[in-house]
């Protein structure tokens, strides 16, 4: 039986979901690459922060071997993307937040009756909030789960999500990535935010209860500055990122 593969650890998810080339129009470039969240990881740390491989391991938690196939798959995808002018875009793959950034969910025992909304796709939590389509709700009483149902939320656009859990009555949300326009427009209108969590739904909503729930407040889009020359595709309400889709 073939052993699981251990998760790489990571520091946040990158401030954009991917790229499209200049002039490039949506859906009509030469073709997509996708890159995996801990791809993009190695191109961060050992490109960018400069560090050699063998600190790059020992940050993600993996062997140098592991780091050397990783590095060397997101340094080609890259040059795919530039060479042939195809998107690029940056989901997916075996990760998990540092430790460094998370934290334990507390949630006060009185308040036992509520409802807790999660990102959802198949069991899992899902890991981009503004593409999440189904959302699954859970009823609380006395700490206790009651029932639960899956909700589809398609065709709400990022602009809308919190007013779309608010109508449900969710009071508290775990979610995987999500963006600073949308950790806001949750904060008005009192949603408690737990980000940055990944893997069973159902047994996230257990550790909240239980107040062993572990989160990450890195998990953002926070983008690197929204000034003069930072343009959006999606101008909705909140929604300000570059040329790349947004977490949010």
């Amino acid at each position: 039986m073939a052993r699981p593969r251990k998760n790489r650890i990571v520091s946040a998810l990158p401030g954009s979901e991917g790229f499209v080339p200049l002039g490039c129009k949506q859906g009509q470039c030469c073709g997509q690459v996708i890159m995996t969240v801990e791809e993009y990881e190695t191109l961060r740390l050992i490109d960018y922060l400069k560090l050699t491989q063998e600190e790059c391991a020992a940050h993600m938690e993996v062997s140098r071997p592991t780091i050397t196939g990783i590095y060397e798959a997101a340094r080609f995808k890259v040059a795919d993307a530039l060479v042939n002018e195809k998107q690029l875009l940056i989901e997916g793959g075996s990760y998990d937040f540092s430790h460094e950034h998370k934290k334990t969910a507390s949630i006060e025992k009185e308040n036992t009756n509520m409802k807790i909304a999660v990102t959802y796709d198949n069991g899992q939590i899902f890991q981009h909030f503004g593409h999440c389509q189904n959302f699954k709700v859970y009823s609380v009483e006395d700490g206790k789960i009651i029932s639960s149902e899956v909700v589809n939320a398609a065709g709400s656009g990022h602009g809308a999500l919190a007013g779309f859990l608010q109508n449900l009555g969710a009071e508290m949300l775990i979610c995987g990535g999500i963006g600073g326009g949308a950790q806001t427009a949750l904060a008005q209108i009192g949603i408690r935010l737990f980000a940055g969590v990944s893997g069973d739904a159902d047994a996230a909503v257990e550790s909240l209860l239980a107040g062993t729930l572990q989160y990450n407040e890195s998990a953002t889009c926070d983008h690197h500055g929204h000034g003069e020359g930072h343009s959006c595709h999606n101008h909705e309400e909140g929604h300000s990122c570059g040329n790349g889709k947004c977490h949010e």
